[in-house]
């Protein structure tokens, strides 16, 4: 996990714990004052978000406990492509494209986070500046060429 990965996920259990939590409780108590709680759609409706919020905070919880963050800032500098770089491509086209290889949880494509796992990054991952990756998609083959790869 990415430092970004990590301190991202900390803000998520912080206000999950500290605001979400507290919230739920007084909504299942205010249900619960309004009397039978078995045709009580609104206790029904807490208490799925209180499960659906305590297994998040587990999920959380344990991904920190086990994760090992990588800070790639505090390793040595080279135009090799490795987890936490930031990776700038171009296709046959000359379109370039800018990924950062992170973590399976901080993946978004959208905002050019893939996942280490992924067929690109296991592509890219170990090469240098200026070698051509070919990777397979379902539409065919790609080539990237690696323009720059930065350590930020």
């Amino acid at each position: 996990m990415t430092v970004e990965g990590e301190k991202l996920l900390r803000e998520e259990l912080l206000e999950l714990k500290s605001v979400k939590r507290p919230l739920i409780t007084e909504a299942i108590k205010e249900a619960r004052e309004k009397g039978d709680l078995k045709e009580n759609a609104e206790y029904h409706a807490a208490r799925e978000q209180q499960s659906f919020t305590e297994g998040r905070i587990k999920d959380i919880e344990g991904k920190l406990s086990n994760a090992q963050i990588i800070d790639i800032t505090k390793i040595p500098q080279s135009d090799k492509v490795i987890f936490g770089t930031t990776v700038i491509v171009a296709d046959e086209d000359n379109k370039k494209v800018k990924y950062k290889i992170v973590g399976e949880d901080e993946a978004d494509l959208k905002k050019g986070k893939l996942s280490v796992t992924s067929p690109i990054s296991r592509s890219l991952v170990g090469k240098c500046e200026g070698d051509v990756v070919t990777i397979k998609t379902p539409s065919g083959n790609i080539e990237y060429e690696i323009i720059e790869v930065k350590y930020v």
